[in-house]
């Protein structure tokens, strides 16, 4: 995605056909809870989220601060105060997971898969290591010896279509 509107988009279309049938099958306890409207839809919590790890920032804090608030106030006018956004974050967590469950490809095809040898401990305490003892095993690899998980294949390969996650 290259620009935020095409994001928001996506993510809003999504959202028209998603929410409707996710409310229609959530349960209910018997009595009725408020359900207080935010300032931002799930839609423009979906972007902010999603376009936190697209910039690539460590802190959804300093995200939030230094890019939303001072750049991103025009395309979100509701925009609340970082704790209020902390906040409605879990209200994003099933319908992103949805988002991305349907955006993700299916294998049709080959990928690379890398067979890395898996240390267990150091080798200086082979003889003291109880946990995998019946399952580990010393082996070689290109780095050198090692004490783990040997795999027997030296690599797999499944390829996928060019559009495949």
């Amino acid at each position: 995605m290259d620009s935020l509107t095409e994001l928001f988009c996506l993510i809003d279309d999504f959202c028209q056909t998603f929410e409707p049938e996710w409310e229609r099958r959530l349960l209910t306890e018997g009595q009725k809870k408020r359900r207080r409207p935010a300032s931002l839809s799930l839609s423009e919590l979906i972007t902010l989220a999603v376009l936190f790890h697209q910039l690539r920032y460590r802190q959804f804090k300093s995200f939030y601060l230094s890019c939303a608030v001072r750049f991103l106030r025009t395309e979100f006018p509701g925009l609340p105060s970082y704790q209020r956004c902390v906040e409605l974050m879990p209200r994003c967590v099933v319908p992103l997971s949805a988002l991305f469950a349907q955006l993700k490809g299916r294998c049709t095809g080959i990928t690379i898969v890398d067979s890395s040898p898996l240390a267990v401990c150091d080798n200086l305490r082979i003889s003291r290591h109880r946990v995998f003892a019946k399952v580990a095993a010393r082996g070689k690899s290109s780095t050198g010896w090692f004490y783990g998980f040997v795999r027997r294949a030296k690599s797999h390969l499944l390829l996928s279509r060019p559009k495949g996650v």
